[in-house]
């Protein structure tokens, strides 16, 4: 059942009426120019959770990419690929539109706060029968014209949870846009730090077949002159030949981080860029305590979570506005004529004019239970999305402890691939001078290259991983650091 109140309902045609409403009128856009309401006095904040960092990025941005090359400086750093991803990646510039879309629809939810202005124009045509028959019928027209301004007194705080919710909903959007750039920064470097792994790895293998050429070269003058078997000389060429096949994989990698490092950053695949760094070891001293304090505050997706609770609140506030009567006042001018004019046109035209001002009110008294069991489904979902807070909490410990162990593992192959680097190298060296000194193999000058080669891998690749784990526990802890190598 619908049970419809209008209260404070009068007819007013005198001039006092008149200044009353105009002065009612008046106060009511005072209001509403005023100062705009902000997601603090509209609602409560996330508890504990302090917003993260202001974006990695500000001001329009542009998914346009065709002159994403030019400017482009000849040596590009970390630091330089990291910001031009920013700038030119489509991806981010998709989020950035989310949360700009976000920040529309509160100032839309604001707008519900104020008055409302509407028209309407009726037209009616009605024919009537006469006897006799040959009598012609009364043509009769009614014609309205009304105009009214509502303002929203009482909604059950449904107006203010919707912009606290829109409110929040901003808040939220923009943490992911933060959460979408440290995912992208961390993606640009894990590539950048591939490519100079691989470029790392063409040096090598170019040091590798530089070395055994000339091993191909000494042991056949020494063959030449009958010092050593022709199976030498066979071994030397096999294992140059491999090194050349190791070279055109190692450098046909290395294109292919490039290509992917060049799309990234909004760059044709086929755009020559010049990436350069270098695999330095830079120590890593927070302990896992201040890793995790540090996540805990930084981290986008815990404030994301923590606004989603209250967002879901928000929502079981909407539907608890059921429970309470909307009232809202009005004011309102009609006017009636049977011409489409509303003018006294002819002997037969005819108008009429009313105003009046007042309040109104409408309660939904019964409703079968509808409003209950939603009340009840909404906060089932608030009591979800906490749990949801909780077990994220959870998972970024672990998150951050696997992602710190990972780091210290890195750190400890470095020292020992740099050991492996100077054995194999004295090794290679001593094997050499043994081979020329006629003392030594052939097959032990190419094992012991292989080795330094191996070698040299390992401590390249020990290198890059401890970069990579750097760059991965610096997002898991929700800070934004665009240059891995500066201490």
């Amino acid at each position: 059942m619908l049970r419809s109140m209008r209260i404070l309902v009068f007819s007013c045609r005198n001039s006092v009426c008149r200044m009353l409403v105009g002065a009612w009128l008046l106060g009511l856009a005072c209001f509403f120019s005023g100062p705009s309401l902000t997601a603090a006095q509209a609602g409560s904040r996330a508890g504990d959770m302090k917003s993260p960092p202001a974006p990695l990025y500000t001001g329009e941005r542009t998914s346009d990419t065709r002159d994403a090359h030019l400017g482009l400086p000849d040596a590009v750093s970390m630091p330089e690929a990291v910001q031009r991803a920013m700038k030119f990646n489509p991806s981010l510039s998709a989020q950035e539109s989310q949360s700009r879309s976000s920040e529309e629809g509160r100032k839309s939810a604001r707008g519900a706060f104020g008055p409302k202005l509407g028209m309407s124009y009726t037209a009616v045509k009605r024919e009537g029968k006469n006897s006799p028959a040959s009598a012609r019928p009364p043509e009769l027209g009614t014609y309205s014209w009304a105009v009214e301004i509502s303002q929203p007194i009482f909604q059950g705080f449904k107006l203010l949870a919707t912009y606290q919710k829109a409110a929040l909903q901003a808040d939220s959007d923009k943490a992911a846009l933060r959460k979408a750039g440290l995912a992208m920064t961390e993606q640009v470097q894990t590539y950048f730090l591939d490519y100079l792994r691989a470029e790392e790895n063409v040096r090598s293998e170019r040091d590798s077949l530089a070395r055994l050429r000339d091993q191909l070269r000494i042991t056949t003058a020494f063959y030449d002159v009958g010092l050593r078997p022709r199976l030498d000389v066979l071994q030397a060429e096999v294992n140059a030949s491999q090194a050349e096949n190791l070279l055109i994989q190692a450098e046909n990698n290395r294109d292919t981080y490039l290509a992917m490092l060049n799309t990234l950053l909004g760059l044709p695949a086929t755009a020559r860029a010049n990436y350069t760094g270098r695999l330095a070891h830079v120590p890593f001293r927070l302990s896992l305590e201040q890793c995790l304090e540090t996540a805990y505050r930084q981290r986008p997706d815990l404030y994301m979570a923590a606004k989603s609770v209250e967002i879901a609140d928000k929502d079981q506030r909407v539907v608890q506005s059921d429970y309470y009567p909307q009232v809202e006042a009005y004011y309102n001018i009609n006017q009636t004529g049977n011409t489409p004019d509303l003018q006294k046109s002819g002997g037969r035209g005819s108008r009429g004019s009313t105003w009046e001002v007042g309040a109104r009110g409408t309660w939904n008294v019964f409703q079968w239970g509808a409003t209950y069991y939603a009340d009840k489904q909404a906060g089932w979902l608030v009591t979800k999305m906490r749990y949801e807070e909780e077990n994220l909490k959870l998972n970024v410990g672990y998150d951050i402890k696997s992602k710190l162990l990972a780091v210290h593992e890195a750190e400890k192959r470095i020292y020992m691939a740099e050991k492996g680097v100077e054995h194999a190298a004295e090794a290679y060296k001593v094997a050499l001078a043994r081979y020329q000194e006629q003392v030594g193999t052939n097959f032990d000058v190419l094992d012991a290259s292989s080795k330094l080669t191996t070698a040299q891998a390992s401590l390249t690749g020990a290198k890059a991983d401890y970069l990579t784990a750097l760059a991965q526990i610096y997002v898991a802890m929700g800070e934004f650091h665009p240059d891995l190598m500066r201490r």
